[in-house]
């Protein structure tokens, strides 16, 4: 058997849209890995380091080799490929379209403070040579769920990296985070995430469940009284997001594993279809169409 042309550092993380991608680590870990609320890239051997420009060239060159005109999306990994200049992005989606003429797509993980250093003259030419897509974890829109998280954002510089990223052309997925704000929050969560979604306008919109696999410790630490929801508040959280949404074309994705009920529609056009189908299961949780503890793969 041939070696695997790509070198990993395990675990390996991409978005569930990306399945079909050559994922391409141009960085191992995350650059600020200080969240309270993830477990990604936790792992000691997960320790942040950007990739050689020499390394990823000739991981790309072989990559031609190894699958020929098969690759026809790259997703840049690890947490946060961004954080790269504007110069070594460059580098990398030039070799990509010279040794991969056949990819369509190229996309990544995005932290809004990794746009702050790069124009949007800087992003059109990111995005001219092939960068499609970014998925910007928001979590949420509130200054004091961002706080107690340790996200190290805000509202406005997460706004502001939405805005400059759209004007370049590059669209956005935004991911908030159903139940980050708990019982103490959760109505200033649902509510001023919706209104950094109406500000923006961003082309897809994603709901996950905040989930702690690996323990609640680190998180309840910088999150003192935190009350995790119920499905029902899970609900209700989202049924309260969803009413303050005005979004004109936004592709709408709550079918994440983590998601207890599966909802899809494009907002605003299916905006009244989801809040009735969230309203009838809040109304009679025992008959709606949740996903059972057991498959919810977390």
């Amino acid at each position: 058997m041939e070696p695997n042309p790509v070198r990993y550092v395990p675990p390996v993380y991409r978005p569930p849209s990306e399945a079909e991608s050559l994922i391409l680590p141009v960085t191992d870990g995350c650059s600020w890995n200080k969240c309270t609320f993830c477990e990604m890239y936790t792992d000691a051997e997960k320790r942040f380091r950007p990739r050689s420009e020499e390394e990823i060239v000739e991981t790309i060159r072989r990559c031609r080799e190894a699958f020929g005109d098969q690759v026809r999306r790259v997703f840049l990994a690890d947490g946060d490929a961004l954080t790269l200049s504007a110069r070594r992005l460059t580098s990398v989606l030039e070799a990509i379209r010279r040794e991969l003429p056949a990819v369509r797509r190229v996309s990544s993980y995005c932290l809004p403070r990794n746009v702050r250093n790069k124009s949007v003259e800087d992003l059109k030419r990111l995005a001219e040579l092939g960068l499609s897509i970014v998925y910007v974890g928001a979590e949420s829109g509130d200054d004091e769920v961002l706080e107690r998280v340790n996200k190290g954002e805000t509202f406005e510089t997460t706004r502001e990296a939405l805005d400059k990223l759209g004007a370049a052309g590059i669209k956005r997925s935004v991911m908030i985070l159903n139940g980050l704000g708990g019982r103490t929050l959760w109505r200033q969560h649902a509510e001023n995430s919706a209104r950094l979604m109406n500000a923006t306008q961003p082309e897809f919109l994603a709901t996950l469940v905040v989930s702690f696999p690996k323990g609640e410790e680190r998180f309840r630490a910088g999150f003192d009284g935190w009350q995790e929801l119920s499905v029902v508040e899970l609900m209700q959280e989202m049924e309260l997001m969803l009413s303050r949404l005005e979004l004109k074309r936004t592709v709408f994705r709550s079918d994440h594993a983590s998601n207890w009920l599966i909802l899809k529609g494009t907002l605003g056009a299916d905006k009244a279809r989801l809040l009735a189908e969230l309203r009838a299961a809040i109304a009679a949780p025992d008959q709606a169409r949740l996903r059972p503890a057991w498959a919810r793969g977390l």
